[in-house]
């Protein structure tokens, strides 16, 4: 059976998207590009669309699953990426998100399908950044939900597409500035940038996707990116909130990335009480934390857009007896080792802010107010079992 490379590439910045494509479709012969349109769910279905460089080349519609226009795009994915691999003649599929569809599933089922993702590519355009960061608007508010039910923001959505792919497709924005590269380049500081107007300069590379003689010429490094290989393990193992490769600190062009780790638990009472400031204190927040009412509960700080998402990640490795250590993934044991703490354990604070404008000083201080006072700590873990649930409600306990 003939092996057919997939790229995915997705984004909410639809014209930094489309440019991407258009890109792939150009500098990689043989490639066509597979689009399910969700906006006609409203009506029972998804368009499905096939094209490539010169057009298109077949179009047809999938019947809504479920209520969802998500699932149908996922029941229909990969059976289409199979006819093209069977066909023999594509040399890369580029599978072109909806709007607000997120990669990880996307890669995730085609994967599962038995298929190749050789690359997971979201297209951004820096003059939008900071704008679509701050947008807590629902997705359904601008047409842009997935199914009856989807409850994301626009902000938490972009977040999630910009920082699960390895590589981002960066439009040559002229309303973009250092500030706004600079923003996304501490969001996501570990990406591979690829330029998407970037011709090729470099001699062709003897990869059997270059374009034949004569019309042999190098790929661009969009292309080169698409085809470099994509583990979804490791991708989905670098988003799990106990072991994230979350931004380092950073401070330049007005924006920072402050990295606030601390041993101590937090005062659930006090650092509830502070959540709306800390929410609003950065344009994007991530990391872990633990409660000293719930000291077994590893808990996800997940903030963008001035709203927060708080929920349980499911136990600290610390409070698992050893036979169930062999149940976790070797790459989180591997991140407990390299910080264990000789009384808690992988137990700790690690919550990540970044924003133009970031009040560092402010945002440590407010931070520090919600751990345990020295005497609160040294009352022991029963004193903190009776401290008030704080939480409970947020959590749906």
């Amino acid at each position: 059976m003939p092996e057919l490379p997939v790229v995915i590439v997705g984004g909410l910045h639809a014209d930094a998207r489309k440019a991407a494509v258009a890109r792939l479709l150009a500098d990689v012969p043989g490639s066509v590009v597979l689009h399910h349109d969700l906006s006609t769910a409203v009506a029972g279905t998804v368009v499905r669309t096939v094209r490539d460089a010169s057009g298109l080349l077949d179009a047809g519609e999938a019947p809504l699953v479920n209520d969802c226009a998500c699932c149908a795009l996922r029941e229909d994915l990969v059976p289409e990426l199979e006819r093209l691999r069977d066909a023999g003649v594509t040399r890369l599929a580029v599978v072109e998100l909806w709007d607000s569809v997120e990669p990880k599933a996307m890669a995730e089922v085609v994967t599962a399908g038995g298929l190749t993702v050789s690359g997971v590519i979201t297209a951004v355009d820096p003059a939008l950044v900071l704008p679509y960061l701050g947008n807590g608007d629902d997705l359904a508010d601008g047409g842009l939900a997935a199914a009856a039910t989807d409850q994301r923001t626009v902000a938490d959505t972009f977040a999630r597409q910009l920082e699960y792919a390895p590589v981002l497709a960066v439009a040559d924005s002229p309303e973009a500035d250092d500030e706004d590269r600079e923003l996304l380049a501490q969001l996501h500081p570990t990406a591979r940038q690829a330029p998407i107007g970037q011709e090729a300069t470099e001699d062709p590379a003897d990869d059997g996707l270059t374009v034949p003689t004569p019309r042999r010429r190098p790929l661009s490094s969009l292309a080169q990116a698409a085809l470099a290989g994509f583990d979804v393990e490791a991708a989905a193992a670098a988003q799990h909130p106990a072991c994230a490769l979350l931004p380092a600190e950073a401070d330049a062009h007005g924006v920072s990335t402050l990295v606030w780790s601390r041993r101590r638990p937090f005062h659930p009472e006090r650092l509830y009480a502070a959540l709306e400031d800390l929410t609003c204190a950065a344009a994007r927040s991530r990391g872990r934390f633990w409660l000293a009412d719930k000291p077994d509960t590893l808990f996800h700080w997940d903030a963008a857009g001035g709203a927060l998402c708080v929920e349980s990640a499911g136990p600290w490795l610390a409070s698992l007896p050893d036979a169930a250590w062999e149940m976790v993934p070797p790459v989180r044991r591997a991140a407990a080792a390299l910080d264990w703490h000789p009384e808690h354990g992988d137990r700790g604070q690690h919550l990540v802010f970044t924003s133009p404008g970031l009040d560092r000083d402010g945002l440590e201080r407010l931070l520090e107010s919600c751990l345990l006072t020295d005497a609160e700590y040294a009352a022991g873990r029963d004193a903190w079992q009776r401290l008030p649930h704080a939480f409970d409600t947020l959590l749906e306990v």
